[in-house]
């Protein structure tokens, strides 16, 4: 499974963001999706995932109300609609992969991509 991220940018205090994960591998679209931010000097965090066939998504409680996950199985891409944007989501944000159930842990992703800088000014 291979994960290209893309979508980041500058934005003001308020606005908003989709950032795109295209998949690509014989088994991505069963694959849970997930996705994770890093700010300076901060450690990976949990933002969002959605179970392979979309039945179930998660969020981390500080995006919940603003940022949407969701997958496209005929393009073999997942999003994460950002709204509302606050100066602390300002990261890079990276997409995962994982067999088995949704999880909030980095280290249960077997499959990263790049990662994708967001910037949210105030």
């Amino acid at each position: 499974v291979q994960l290209q991220a893309s979508g980041g940018g500058l934005v003001q205090t308020g606005g908003s963001l989709r950032l795109s994960c295209a998949g690509s591998g014989r088994t991505f679209s069963r694959h849970v999706m997930g996705w994770f931010r890093q700010a300076p000097g901060k450690e990976r965090e949990f933002v969002a995932a959605i179970r392979w066939n979309g039945s179930d998504a998660q969020y981390t409680d500080s995006v919940k109300g603003r940022f949407t996950i969701s997958r496209d199985s005929t393009k073999d891409t997942v999003y994460l609609q950002m709204n509302s944007l606050k100066p602390e989501d300002t990261g890079v944000y990276y997409c995962a992969a994982r067999w088995g159930g949704i999880s909030g842990l980095a280290s249960e992703y077997g499959y990263w991509g790049q990662g994708t800088h967001v910037t949210v000014s105030s």
